[in-house]
């Protein structure tokens, strides 16, 4: 019995060699002394998720991530169909399609995976921006450049579908304009700006001129038909006064007199007057301040 055991061992440790497992979400692509195993057809051979076996010390098993990936491109320079340099930053969603194109192309290296798609992304969105103007990229047309840019890469001659790769997604994130074109741009604005807001007082100052001449007509007028019935009305009440007066003087003359004198009283011997009068005191001024004849 314990001369089976080593032969055991060896049995199960070759076993556990010969296992493999290709966890989910990955593919598996298995070489022998280095080269690529195929199929009758020349087709390289994918293992999908499970369990699989290998010849031991034969065989090594290369995995693949098929999950989606995203390639974050860095900010590059464009020029548009009017010449004008853009500052463009986007980005790439992609994922392996074709596992033995894909280990053929890039060996199974991700990072070089990337910078050859990163190059095809970059020559893609230059003849798709050069072929429209900065109004179209920075507004309405940056559905159809994205869209235009992803068709192109899956369906190219010399796409992404060389490396067996499927791009799912082109996003531009941002767009900006160069240092040396933006300060110009800027300053251009600016100097617009100005004018426009120049015209603006200018028109703003015109039009306060006029309403001030507007209203300086109205209060004129309303000043004028203002006094001119205070006058109307003064005359009207001062021929209504004289009226009520000689009605009175006409009906009692005698006490018409006395109300007048006492009115000429108060006004001649008010408090802070310093009137001085030179009249006999059996004077008709003071006739109503002497005492009765009995």
């Amino acid at each position: 019995m314990r001369k089976l055991l080593p032969v055991l061992a060896v049995v199960v440790f070759i076993l556990l060699q010969s296992i493999i497992v290709v966890k989910e979400g990955q593919r598996g692509i298995m070489l022998r002394f280095n080269k690529v195993q195929r199929d009758d057809n020349n087709k390289v051979v994918i293992y999908n998720p499970g369990l699989h076996f290998k010849l031991p010390f034969l065989d090594q098993l290369k995995t693949l991530d098929a999950r989606i990936q995203t390639l974050d491109g860095q900010e590059d320079r464009f020029v548009t169909v009017e010449k004008k340099d853009l500052l463009v930053d986007s980005y790439v969603k992609w994922r392996i399609s074709d596992f033995g194109q894909f280990y053929t192309a890039t060996g199974g290296d991700y990072q070089k995976a990337a910078d050859l798609l990163r190059r095809k992304v970059n020559d893609r969105l230059r003849s798709e921006i050069g072929s429209r103007t900065i109004k179209d990229i920075v507004s309405g047309s940056r559905g159809e450049l994205m869209a235009g840019a992803q068709k192109a890469l899956n369906t190219g001659d010399d796409g992404a579908e060389k490396l067996g790769i499927e791009v799912v997604d082109v996003r531009v994130k941002q767009i900006n304009l160069p240092n040396e074109v933006s300060s110009s741009i800027y300053q251009r604005m600016q100097a617009e700006r100005a004018a426009v807001a120049r015209e603006h007082r200018s028109q703003g100052e015109e039009k306060a001129e006029f309403i001030r001449a507007e209203v300086d007509k109205k209060v004129v007028l309303i000043l004028a038909n203002a006094n001119k019935t205070a006058e109307e009305l003064k005359g009207t009440g001062d021929a209504q006064a004289a009226k009520i007066y000689a009605q009175a003087f006409n009906q009692a003359p005698e006490f018409y007199s006395f109300v007048r004198s006492l009115k000429a009283y108060e006004e001649s011997f008010a408090q802070g007057k310093n009137n001085i009068m030179l009249l006999k005191p059996n004077s008709d001024f003071f006739r109503f301040m002497q005492a009765p004849i009995k």
